[in-house]
């Protein structure tokens, strides 16, 4: 079979053994996968040898022992496993079915949606509070339809004016471009101007500390999210006014890295772990088929397999030119 990896700062497509099922694993002909640019480019850049994509949706051709929740011909979504390749094995408990108002193009953009979706828990907001979303590439649009869809007051800020535009029609009521315009619309928003109860960090900047940018737009011991690559550090002096919390939110939820979870097939009781990042998935897909968020108005590109590696190259240089881009495997 056929995959994309990366190797040498280059990404290729290379001729690989097909993978084998086992137990508490999903055999899964791969119909369409989605593009996490900034995190495939930094892995190219890095000139490290690995594989590419982590998000896909497809066919079930077979499944291991102890799957019992789908079947060979099911439409499934999969996220956490390599995804730009024929054929992918992926874990039970994230190989999700699709449900039928879903669209497969709509599943393959499940790895990014777990993630932003535990993102937004990781904030610990409550009904009807207010959120400021920094940085509204794939996965900031992505968690701003969501915290839109579930009641928060949202405010959008993103320097690129193409990218606030689609915050705006997506029915957030601000989008800023710099602290002005934010004050404005902290004013309108929060209770009574005193700022936002969170602060979900996604762009990425590693020369600078966003923390310091988003701190003064918060209220009194609000919470930041860090699920970018950003700086980390921080005003002390600036952190002590606000004693507020910060949280690095991890990938798609509880279970992400745990062989126990992942690999062994063990699930968390819903008792104690409520969304595990299986959980997430099923969670993403449901506000897709209830219209709940609008993930085809984010999809800037479509591309064949065997033009991936030349995308890579085209948006090597201008990655915040693009937005939702996913890839179609021949059928």
């Amino acid at each position: 079979m056929k995959a994309v990896e990366s190797n040498e700062g280059k990404a290729l497509i290379v001729e690989m053994p097909q993978p084998e099922v086992k137990p508490h694993y999903v055999l899964v002909k791969v119909q369409y996968s989605s593009v996490s640019i900034g995190t495939e480019l930094m892995l190219i850049k890095s000139g490290r040898k690995g594989a590419l994509g982590y998000s896909a949706a497809g066919i079930v051709v077979e499944v291991g022992e102890g799957v019992t929740h789908v079947k060979p011909g099911d439409r499934v979504a999969c996220y956490g496993t390599p995804a730009h390749r024929e054929i992918m094995l992926s874990p039970k408990h994230l190989t999700v079915k699709v449900p039928d108002e879903v669209t497969m193009e709509e599943a393959a953009f499940c790895g990014i949606g777990t993630i932003a979706i535990h993102a937004v828990r990781q904030a610990q907001l409550t009904f009807g509070e207010s959120v400021v979303v920094v940085g509204a590439g794939i996965l900031g649009q992505m968690i701003a339809a969501i915290a839109h869809a579930s009641n928060y007051r949202v405010i959008g800020y993103e320097l690129m004016e193409s990218r606030r535009e689609r915050l705006l029609h997506m029915g957030l009521r601000y989008a800023c471009q710099n602290g002005e315009e934010m004050k404005e619309a902290l004013q309108a928003v929060t209770t009574g101007g005193k700022g936002a109860d969170a602060a979900l960090i996604c762009a990425s900047n590693m020369n600078e500390s966003l923390i310091d940018m988003a701190l003064p737009w918060l209220r009194d011991r609000g919470n930041i999210v860090v699920v970018g690559a950003t700086g980390c550090s921080f005003d002390r002096n600036l952190f002590f006014s606000k004693e507020a919390n910060v949280t690095i939110s991890r990938a798609g939820g509880p279970g992400r890295y745990e062989p126990d979870y992942e690999q062994l097939g063990f699930d968390y009781p819903i008792g104690y772990v409520r969304w595990t990042e299986g959980r997430n998935i099923e969670d993403y897909l449901r506000m897709v088929a209830e219209k709940r968020i609008d993930v085809k108005s984010l999809i800037t590109e479509q591309v064949a397999f065997q033009q991936l590696p030349e995308l890579y190259e085209r948006y090597s240089k201008t990655p915040q030119d693009m937005l939702g881009i996913v890839v179609q495997f021949p059928q």
